[in-house]
């Protein structure tokens, strides 16, 4: 045997207090993040909101929950068979107690792209906002395909 010998340790591992910290907050991030996702884009964080899309006899219609955001906000562009739903909002408070003055900003971004499933039409698309829930009826586009006529021999 050479010494110092070198032993190995298989007993019960050490419980580290601040490991549990971290694996909880881990965790905690993911709640958030598929609570409300955020992606980096144009160098900050951007809110991508779930979106439901229903398809009732003639139309599409497609809903998000856009929290805080008011109409005037929002900005919705289709082109051809993409929607995108962008909105910026941002509020600025400032407060003065006894000779301290603090400015805060908040800032925030929303912007989905969603291929649609149907071929949609901008005449009659409507658009509306209620309680932070943004809902867009798309009317879907008739295209109709021209008959084959089969001649008899």
């Amino acid at each position: 045997m050479k010494w110092p010998a070198k032993r190995s340790f298989s007993g019960p591992a050490r419980w580290d207090p601040f490991e549990e910290i971290r694996r909880t907050q881990e965790r905690l991030n993911q709640l958030f993040e598929d609570f409300m996702p955020m992606e980096e884009w144009g160098g900050g964080k951007v809110y991508t909101p779930a979106i439901d899309i229903m398809e009732e006899d003639n139309k599409l219609v497609v809903t998000t929950d856009l929290p805080g955001v008011t109409k005037e906000d929002v900005e919705i562009n289709l082109k051809e068979d993409m929607l995108e739903i962008s909105a910026k909002t941002g509020k600025e408070k400032e407060t003065e107690e006894e000779g301290y003055l603090r400015k805060e900003r908040e800032y925030t971004r929303f912007y989905r792209a969603i291929r649609l499933p149907a071929g949609v039409k901008e005449e009659g698309s409507t658009a509306k906002m209620e309680n932070g829930v943004l809902t867009i009826s798309l009317p879907k586009a008739q295209i109709e395909e021209p008959k084959k006529k089969i001649e008899i021999e």
